[in-house]
Formats: structure tokens, C-alpha cells, sequence
């Protein structure tokens, strides 16, 4: 009989392991899947049990919860990161979120494992956990990376943008000095027309002899203001184009400096982002090196505290052996005086054969 169920037992072991290959035998994965089965077990009396932490989550759930009563149909949620606010992450709400969602995932890889182990004899589900952690955290270290690259991509984009944005700014400058000097230049030629037609003007009146003394005596005075206001115009012309071409140079001057300081600090930033970083390694280390030397010191006293008290035992063990050797010496040593003078044992007296020939 117990050779037929062995033939049985391993039969069906054979049967279980064709019918897949990473099962385990039928005594490891019923125990495992009887550790499980507690392990599932206590983490939901633990969860039943604390109430106050269930009604906290009632409380920030509540919106959720009272349209879930009235039947408000829900949107499917894409990506669990869009209701969350960057400015806000110390909020009690997103942080027994996160527990609740911490303790479904254990339940679930635990229940999922027990489920493999019942009914496959198998860690396949809890291989299949572990792979996704691992997966979702090689994402999260390539997003950081990605991160990290885009901020420097925008940084030079930021760079490259002030600069064309001041190159803009110069051509605008230079162009319009260009305007105004073709304005000045359009100004020029119709002072000059002007002239010319005054000029011949003055030829022709110069052609009627009768009329040239009336004329010129009607026309001396405000001739000369004319020309004393024409220069002065002339003058505040030019005195505005310097001005306005100093401004200019000043302005542009102004620009390149507040480049150069904006390089500057630029440059500084990154020396001083790298002077954090190094005295942040140097912390590390000195973190660890402290940590490491704490640990040291500790196991150093609990050594020396070991070795008192074996000594502290090895000297009470001494006394003890000396006392009782002592003891012994002493109790021996009465035995034997009390057996020497009572002649009792190996110390008692012989008779001779010649005195009880006498006695008698």
C-alpha cells in the first residue's frame, strides 16, 4: 500500500511539474501558501481594525464617495499623476492615498502569490510583480534622466533666445538711426530747393532794376531772421542726432553689460551648483564614515562589556571551585583525622596471630 500511494505521490508530482515547469512540490508550496494565507490574513484584521485611519480615508474620499451614491459617472483616470498639485505634495489626503494604495499592492501580490502557490505550486505571479517594480522603476530613473536633459535644452533655448532677442534689438536701433538720417537727408534737399528757388527768384528780381531796392529793403529783416531760426533749427537738428546717437551707443553699451553679467552669472550659478554638489558627497561621506565609526564604537562596547562580564563569570566560577575545593580539603582531611584516631578503615589495628594464642 505505501509503495502504491508513493507511486501515486509521484506520479502526480510528475503530472504537476509537466504541467508546469517552475512548480514546486506539493509540501513547500502548501506551506508557503499556508504562510501566505496568515500573512493575507493579519494585513486584513490590520486594516479592518484601525479606524480612525479608515475614517480619515472616508473623509478625504468623501466627494468621490457621495457621487459614487448618486450614480455621477466617472471618468476613466489615464495617469494617476494629473490630479496631484506639485505645491501641495505634503497633504494628508495624497498621503493616506498613497498607504491605502501601498497596502492594495501588498494585498494583491500577496493574494496573487497564494493564488500561484495553490493552485500552480508556483512563485510565477510574485516573478511578474517584481518584473513590473522593475520595469516601472527603470522608467522612472529614464524620466529623471529625460528631466534633467530637457532642463539644460531649455536652458540654452532660454540662452540663444535673449541673444536673438538682443541681436533684434541692435538691428532695430541701427535701423532706426538709418530713418533718421534719410529724414534728415529728405529735410536737407527741401531746405536746399528752397534756396534755389529763392535764388533765382532773387536773380529774376534782379533782372527789374526798378523794383530791386523796394524789394530788397522789404525783404532784408526778415530774411536774416529767417536764416537766424533756419540755423538754429539746423543746430537743434544736429544737437538731437548726437544726442540721440549717444543714447544709442549708451543703450547699447547697457546691453552687452547686462549680457556679460548675465553670463557671469550663469558661470557662477554652475560653479556654485558644483560646489554644492561636492559638499553634499563630502557630507555623505562624513555621514558615513560617522555612521561606520558609531557602529564601531558599539560593537566595541557591547565586546567589552561581554568580555566583564565573562570575566566577572569566570572569577565567580573560580571562587566557586576554590570554595568548594576548600571545602572538600577540609572535610576530607576531618575524615581522615577522625579515622586515624579511631583507628576505623585502612588505619584500624591489626590483630597478630601470636597474641590470640596468648589471649586464649
Amino acid at each position: 500500500m505505501l509503495q502504491e500511494e508513493s507511486f501515486k505521490e509521484s506520479d502526480e508530482e510528475e503530472i504537476v511539474k509537466d504541467h508546469h515547469p517552475s512548480s514546486l512540490p506539493y509540501l513547500q508550496g502548501s506551506t508557503f501558501a499556508s504562510i501566505l494565507e496568515d500573512t493575507i490574513t493579519e494585513l486584513r484584521v490590520l486594516s479592518e481594525c484601525n479606524n480612525e485611519l479608515r475614517i480619515a480615508k472616508t473623509i478625504s474620499d468623501m466627494k468621490l464617495l457621495i457621487a459614487l451614491k448618486y450614480g455621477v459617472r466617472q471618468l476613466p483616470v489615464t495617469d494617476e499623476l494629473e490630479s496631484i498639485d506639485p505645491h501641495n505634495l505634503n497633504c494628508n489626503k495624497y498621503k493616506l492615498d498613497k498607504l491605502a494604495a501601498d497596502r492594495k499592492y501588498l494585498s494583491d501580490v500577496l493574494s496573487s502569490t497564494y493564488v500561484g502557490l495553490s493552485v500552480n505550486r508556483s512563485f510565477e505571479p510574485l516573478k511578474e510583480y517584481v518584473k513590473k517594480w522593475l520595469d516601472e522603476k527603470t522608467y522612472r530613473a529614464t524620466l529623471a534622466e529625460d528631466e534633467i536633459r530637457n532642463r539644460g535644452i531649455r536652458h540654452d533655448l532660454n540662452k540663444q533666445l535673449r541673444q536673438q532677442r538682443n541681436y533684434i534689438k541692435t538691428k532695430i536701433y541701427e535701423t532706426d538711426v538709418t530713418i533718421d538720417e534719410l529724414r534728415t537727408t529728405v529735410e536737407d534737399t527741401g531746405l536746399y530747393s528752397e534756396t534755389r528757388s529763392r535764388y533765382v527768384e532773387n536773380w529774376q528780381r534782379a533782372r527789374t532794376e526798378q523794383h530791386l531796392q523796394t524789394i530788397y529793403d522789404k525783404e532784408i529783416v526778415p530774411s536774416r531772421v529767417i536764416e537766424y531760426f533756419k540755423q538754429r533749427a539746423d543746430y537743434e537738428q544736429r544737437v538731437h542726432a548726437e544726442v540721440e546717437l549717444l543714447t544709442n551707443i549708451r543703450i547699447n553699451e547697457t546691453l552687452e553689460k547686462v549680457e556679460s553679467w548675465m553670463n557671469k552669472y550663469d558661470t557662477d550659478m554652475e560653479a556654485i551648483d558644483l560646489k554644492i554638489q561636492l559638499k553634499k558627497n563630502e557630507y555623505q561621506d562624513m555621514f558615513d564614515r560617522r555612521v561606520n565609526l558609531e557602529q564601531t564604537l558599539e560593537k566595541h562596547d557591547q565586546m567589552m562589556k561581554d568580555w566583564i562580564h565573562f570575566k566577572e563569570e569566570r572569577e565567580k566560577a573560580r571562587l566557586y571551585r576554590e570554595k568548594m575545593m576548600n571545602s572538600a580539603i577540609i572535610i576530607q582531611a576531618w575524615w581522615r583525622g577522625l579515622l586515624v584516631r579511631r583507628q576505623l578503615g585502612p588505619y584500624k589495628v591489626k590483630k597478630k596471630k601470636g597474641d590470640a594464642a596468648k589471649k586464649k
